[in-house]
Parts: structure tokens; sequence; C-alpha cells
């Protein structure tokens, strides 16, 4: 089972990525939340669901494990496939997601093409419990996080030194954002000041 693919970006469509590993290609079905967030990378870091089925293995992409756990949940509802869990985590994001299954918001699941009432009561009925309600990532800055490996080892150091998730994730989020070219040491160094 893989649990990510790292390498080189050498065709984006918003359905699909190609990335390349050791001279092979891999091609990963994407949301287009992970679309947005490779725009303009040349290089990546996916973290993969591998789909195994007698006519075709597939690959499913994302630029973040939460995305990819809830993936994970989706699929895991009946009646809910691969691609209806994609079109899901493309028409709303992570947190918002989140939000609406923890909140029981059936009607704005709804509003996703492919999801009926039905399968919407479904995914609430299945998942409430088990999904986390976390915060808005542009509050938290959790999303600018998960496309900076330099600002996710920033982020490991300062939870290893003692600081809680969420402000570390803020702080390092606003120094990435304010400075994107610091090293790891420059990043932590900021953040310890404003932590």
């Amino acid at each position: 089972m893989l649990d990510y693919i790292k390498g080189e970006i050498t065709e984006l469509t918003p359905a699909s990525v190609i990335v390349e590993v050791g001279g092979l290609g891999y091609i990963a079905n994407i949301s287009l939340n992970t679309y947005s967030a490779l725009t303009g990378l040349k290089d990546c870091k996916l973290y993969v669901y591998e789909a195994i089925r007698e006519d075709a293995h597939l690959l499913f992409g994302f630029i973040d494990p939460r995305e990819r756990e809830l993936f994970l949940q989706l699929i895991s509802v009946s009646g809910v496939g691969a691609n209806t869990a994609r079109m899901v985590l493309s028409s709303l994001a992570v947190y918002e997601l989140e939000g609406i299954i923890s909140t029981g918001n059936a009607s704005a699941l709804k509003t996703v093409k492919g999801i009926g009432s039905k399968t919407a009561e479904r995914i609430i009925i299945d998942l409430k419990d088990k999904v986390k309600l976390r915060e808005n990532p542009a509050e938290s800055a959790s999303v600018s996080t998960a496309y900076s490996e330099t600002a996710q080892e920033a982020v490991s150091a300062l939870v290893m030194l003692g600081f809680n998730q969420p402000a570390s994730q803020k702080v390092v989020g606003k120094i990435v954002k304010d400075n994107p070219a610091l090293t790891v040491e420059q990043i932590i160094k900021n953040a310890l000041k404003m932590l």
C-alpha cells in the first residue's frame, strides 16, 4: 500500500496529475482543492489512496492528509464511490465539509452534484461521530503549511518543543506567508519570538 508519492509534476489538469518518480509517471485522480494547491508548482508530495479493482489500479492523490482521511471516510459510506467522494471534495473545502457533517447540515451536502437527500443523510449519519470539526485553514494557516515542507518541519519541531499544534501552525503560516524563502531554522527562530 502506498502512503504518498513525491516527485516532479509532469502534467496537471483539474481532474488528474502525473507525478514522475524515479523515471515512472504515476497518474493520480485529484480534487479541485488539490489542483488549486498544485497549480504553479514543479514538484509535489501527494498523499495517495490506491484503489485496486479487477479492471483497473487507480490512484487518488491529496495535497493534505486531512483531505485523504475525509475521502476514505466518504467512500466507507454505502452508496458513495470514489468519484462521488472526489466530487464532494472538489465542491467543498475540507474544513467546510467537516463543519457540514459535524452540524448535520444535509441540505448543504445536497448542493453537491450527484448527492441526493438519501445519500446526504447517510453521509451525515455514518460520519457525524467520526469527523472532527477543525479550524478554518484561513484562520489556522494549516493549508499553507500543508503545501510547504519547510513549514511542516517547523511546525513539527515546535510541537516537539512543547507548543500546541494549532498555535504553531498559525504562527508558522503567517511567517511563511510573509517570507516564503526562509529556512526551517529561520522559521523556528521567528516563531519562538511570536509564541
